[in-house]
């Protein structure tokens, strides 16, 4: 047996019936098939993006048909949205301040960023203040227990939407407006 016979290095050409099958497959596929999911291309062993509320059997699932190119669920390291955003709010300013250096590309945890940024800065500086006043231990204990309710409180709601696929952020009285505008302005 020759080198010729043992081996071929031709590339791939698939059979007649195979070809036309692959033409039609591909003109009919959206341009990021990726990002949608079509009934045929729903599993996550094809290829597809599994995704909660689905329905296996049917192939249905929430996931718009007309995705934009940007999904408003990818955040910029793929972390996960929920927790993102409610992170923002669990050191306060700091984390926020973190979080809008880091996340560039999700909208949602930057709203949550920039309205915990609004929310705990005047209050993290409000209990500073209290401190340096030397107003009585009491009433420090309850402006800080305060404060934590408060961060634990929108943090909770940022969780929540997020892990209930709405994405429509909890607005803050006055602050909520603000970070709306700061985002809308980028």
């Amino acid at each position: 047996m020759s080198a010729s016979q043992f081996a071929s290095f031709a590339a791939y050409t698939p059979p007649p019936d195979e070809f036309e099958q692959s033409l039609t497959a591909t003109a009919t596929k959206p341009p990021n098939s990726w990002l949608h999911s079509h009934p045929p291309e729903n599993s996550y062993q094809s290829g597809g993006i599994p995704t909660f509320h689905s329905n296996a059997v049917a192939g249905s699932s929430i996931i718009p048909a007309q995705e934009t190119t940007q999904s408003q669920w990818e955040t910029r390291y793929g972390w996960r949205v929920d927790l993102l955003a409610a992170s923002a709010y669990i050191l306060g300013p700091i984390s926020a301040l973190i979080l809008l250096i880091i996340e560039t590309h999700n909208d949602y945890v930057r709203f949550h960023a920039y309205q915990s940024a609004l929310t705990t800065t005047p209050l993290v500086i409000f209990r500073i203040l209290l401190s340096l006043a030397q107003f009585p231990s009491w009433l420090r204990t309850i402006c800080t227990f305060s404060v934590f309710c408060l961060q634990f409180f929108m943090s909770f709601h940022a969780f929540r939407d997020a892990s209930h696929h709405s994405l429509i952020p909890f607005h803050a009285p006055f602050v909520g407006q603000l970070a709306e505008k700061w985002l809308a302005e980028e």
